[in-house]
């Protein structure tokens, strides 16, 4: 069953085709992986998916449903959570605050519980809190939960998002250069993170230039190139087809 079906998509800035009637599916509860050299589409991709940018054809359809249309609010209520190639956090509240600023969509306190702190709206806000705990220790930062995130290194950073991401519960969740800009060290901690989260069942799908990560990770892989779907299939089909091989490197294999 695809959590993602993706059909003849295409984007057009002006005269440019960003993208160009893509498609393709990404199955239920999987790792997924779209690669590409710079300029391919990848971004324009994922804001398509996240409804940023609104697409000029084709469609989108999250588990069955129709979500071409939709604003980027809306298609997060539907449970799609996205990372984004420039972390973005507000540096000047602590990892938890930050943690906990990705439950907006859950939460249920009313005006009055707000106003009047009622047992039920601190009952909430406690557990809330501690839940944001449990996500900051399953990226490995339990110990940076008073921290403010300004304050944290770039490749910590990139962990916060993904707890950020994970207290919304979402059923997909979308990764725009998950390894951009990290140290080896860092790669490593943020690969553990990725497999547990798609071990638990949520569906990922990543955008990524590091070949050997995404050859690592994924159980499938799509290539775009040119705003075009080049070819979708295994880590070990995609790595060894000459027309991957043509568009990262300008000549086929010999």
């Amino acid at each position: 069953m695809a959590a993602l079906s993706v059909r003849e998509l295409s984007l057009r800035f002006g005269g440019v085709d960003a993208l160009a009637q893509v498609s393709l599916e990404v199955p239920d509860r999987s790792l997924f992986a779209v690669i590409g050299p710079n300029g391919a589409g990848k971004t324009s991709f994922f804001n398509c998916l996240t409804g940023y940018y609104r697409p000029t054809g084709g469609s989108v359809l999250f588990d069955g449903r129709d979500i071409t249309r939709l604003g980027a609010a809306d298609v997060a209520a539907l449970g799609i959570r996205r990372t984004f190639q420039n972390v973005r956090v507000f540096p000047k509240l602590s990892a938890r605050e930050n943690v906990l600023a990705g439950a907006h969509l859950r939460a249920s306190a009313s005006v009055l519980g707000t106003l009047f702190g009622t047992p039920a709206h601190r009952r909430g806000e406690r557990e809330l809190a501690e839940e944001a705990d449990r996500w900051l220790d399953f990226v490995g930062l339990a110990d940076k939960a008073a921290v403010l995130a300004g304050d944290l290194p770039y490749g910590v950073r990139k962990r916060l998002e993904v707890a950020r991401a994970l207290i919304a519960h979402p059923a997909m969740l979308l990764l725009d250069e998950p390894a951009a800009g990290v140290s080896s060290v860092e790669r490593e901690e943020l690969a553990s993170v990725i497999r547990r989260t798609a071990a638990d069942g949520v569906t990922v799908v990543m955008i990524e230039h590091d070949v050997e990560l995404v050859m690592q990770l994924a159980a499938g892989v799509a290539v775009l190139d040119r705003g075009r779907l080049l070819v979708q299939g295994s880590p070990e089909a995609v790595r060894a087809d000459p027309r991957v091989v043509e568009a990262y490197l300008g000549r086929r294999q010999r």
